[in-house]
């Protein structure tokens, strides 16, 4: 259908489909003498409704070209009005529109920015394309009464005012209803409002509509219709509202696969690993860390026979190598070792012996500090009897997860290296392993002697071990009940905060994104981007996040908790909490405040009876003390 210009026969009607038109009745010949008075009457009167018929059927045009307009699928969002001549509109023209106008019509300009947006977003433009229908515009239209118009008293004004209406309902029924010429009009560059009389024509047909949200979205941010987040199970896959480009399209991936499209899934995935880059700034690392776990998760059904043993990567000697530098890079792991070590200090001050059960030893490098400030205590108090400290090392041959395992005799090393350390410092140590089941512990296995103070250390360990809803025998509650008959002055807990254990695959992804973007952004303000122990450490964590993400049931070992379960947990398993006073939060603040004064995103907390260590006021690690 053709543009509308001045000068064109309404009387053929417009045209609702093939064939159909309304017919409009013929106007008088205004040269003809109307013979009398009420000839003249007469003929005025079938003029006045003529205009007021064709004005009349004019409107009821309108409406069925709207009712037709919003039950058809539009593709884009285009002006309503296209342009009746070819006119360069000036910035200072286009600042000349109606208010009104401006909620109904949208000028070239703005859609050129949106297009030039669109194009250099690589990523936004692949999910529109992909995944996004725009819902088409909602106007409310409704027609203002127009006054009848004897043939003496139709001024020049008013035949300009019918010609610009006219011209109007042309062009918005050729808008509404030819979506041919929709590609030319938006390329034409021009609008057809120009003058504040096409406002006020506007003004007097269209009435304003409520405001609504914009259909031109956020390049990179999905449609509400996008089909990888149209049902409900979507919704728990939250992320804030000033998530970035490349964590809203990971969340809809996460949709996509709780939605069995795959096909979707893998397509969002492939655009996000152009985007990650495991060496650029922590977004870019985030979103490589999480697309490596993604496709872990939708490879997984679709390879043959048993999934992917998880333990293999994680209890690797590079994997444990690799934890031990977390713990020595990362401030809020340090530090929350550190206020573990400051608790077995303070439960055991009044007492010469001490005995710590250990069951994740690692590389004993938590226990230097504390062996340096039992030889200070000490010089303190020279005539106390000489500090003797014994550790004991729990293996649970049943577990993957212990060094013992490692056939290269290191839990050994690591005793005769700490031995030697202590005895430098005035200290005697003595080390032993034990290799026994949880359910196989007791005092007399543990080499228990009267006269000493147990202090018992599961820092990092309980997120490990399997619960109720992996296994009916509990694991996690059966170390606790052989912990708690032991009988001991302090049982030390540190452990990252994070919603990682019986969450919902969706949840837990968000979950995971947010705990580990905030823990790469803390590496970075700590490490160097070209450090290779960053590498490491991020590598580390990425087999982490991977197995908490894409795994289940028994195959995910990664079962992180927040604080307020342990605390639940521990309190029924009869323990009570032992609130890190000033003795252990004043020494942690200021060995903390180096870092604080560098990187003021660090932040330390005491809450709930825990010590919180986290980054940008999210808490990343919490210590924690109980008896």
């Amino acid at each position: 259908m053709a543009s509308g210009f001045p000068g064109r026969d309404l009387r053929g009607g417009f045209g609702f489909g093939a064939g159909s038109a309304i017919q409009m009745p013929p106007l008088p010949n205004r040269s003809e003498p109307a013979g009398s008075e009420g000839g003249a009457a007469a003929a005025g009167g079938l003029l006045k409704r003529s205009l007021n018929e064709m004005e009349r059927q004019q409107r009821l045009q309108l409406q069925h070209a709207l009712f037709l307009r919003s039950v058809k699928q539009r593709t884009h969002l285009a002006s309503p009005i296209s342009p009746l001549s070819m006119v360069d509109l000036s910035s200072s023209s286009a600042s000349s529109f109606s208010p009104d106008l401006s909620t109904l019509t949208s000028s070239s300009s703005s859609s050129s920015s949106q297009s030039a947006s669109c194009f250099s977003s690589g990523l936004g433009g692949y999910v529109r394309r992909q995944h996004q229908k725009p819902n088409p515009p909602d106007f409310s239209f409704s027609a203002a009464p127009v006054a009848a118009v004897a043939p003496s008293c139709v001024t020049e004004s008013e035949n300009k005012s019918t010609t610009m209406r006219n011209r109007l309902l042309e062009e918005l029924e050729r808008r509404l209803l030819d979506d041919e010429d929709e590609d030319e009009v938006s390329a034409s560059g021009c609008s057809a409002v120009t003058t504040s009389e096409w406002s006020e024509t506007m003004q007097q047909l269209i009435a304003p509509p409520p405001p609504a949200a914009s259909a031109v979205q956020n390049p990179l941010s999905p449609s509400p219709t996008t089909s990888s987040s149209s049902t409900a199970s979507s919704s728990a896959s939250c992320s804030p509202p000033s998530a970035t480009p490349s964590r809203q399209m990971l969340s809809d991936t996460v949709a996509a696969i709780v939605d069995g499209n795959l096909e979707a899934a893998a397509a969002n995935l492939a655009v996000l690993k152009r985007a990650a880059n495991p060496r650029g700034d922590p977004e870019q690392r985030l979103t490589a860390m999480m697309v490596a776990a993604l496709y872990s998760r939708i490879e997984s059904p679709r390879s043959s026979g048993a999934l992917h043993h998880p333990f293999p990567e994680l209890c690797s000697a590079e994997h444990l190598a690799a934890t031990q530098m977390l713990y020595d890079l990362s401030p809020c792991f340090k530090h929350a070792l550190f206020a573990a070590n400051l608790a077995i200090l303070e439960a055991t001050r009044d007492y010469p012996r001490i005995h710590i059960l250990d069951f994740d030893l690692r590389q004993g490098s938590q226990y230097v500090p504390l062996i340096q400030a039992l030889a200070e205590r000490h010089r303190h108090r020279p005539s106390s009897r000489p500090p003797s400290i014994k550790i004991t090392a729990v293996a649970d041959p049943t577990s993957p997860f212990n060094s013992f395992n490692n056939g290269s005799g290191g839990l050994r090393m690591v005793g005769d290296w700490l031995a030697k350390l202590a005895e430098r410092s005035g200290v005697g140590l003595r080390f032993s392993i034990v290799c026994r089941r949880a359910a196989e512990l007791d005092e007399a296995a543990l080499g228990c002697e009267p006269g000493e103070a147990l202090a018992v250390n599961l820092a990092f360990v309980l997120s490990r071990v399997a619960d109720e809803s992996v296994s009916p025998a509990n694991p996690r509650d059966e170390l606790l009940r052989r912990v708690k008959s032991l009988g001991p002055r302090v049982v030390v807990l540190a452990e990252q905060d994070m919603n990682a254990n019986t969450a919902p695959f969706a949840a837990r992804f968000a979950e995971a994104c947010g705990h580990y973007g905030a823990l790469l952004e803390s590496l970075e303000a700590s490490v160097g981007r070209e450090s290779a122990e960053r590498a490491r450490v991020e590598m580390c964590l990425a087999r982490k996040a991977a197995n908490s993400v894409a795994r289940e049931g028994a195959d995910r070992v990664e079962r992180c908790e927040v604080f307020g379960k342990w605390r639940a947990r521990m309190g029924m398993a009869g323990f009570r909490s032992l609130p890190l006073g000033p003795s252990v939060a004043d020494p942690v603040k200021a060995r903390l405040a180096p870092s604080l004064r560098s990187n003021p995103g660090f932040t330390v907390k005491e809450e709930a009876g825990g010590l919180c260590f986290g980054w940008l006021g999210r808490v990343l690690t919490v210590a924690s003390a109980w008896r």
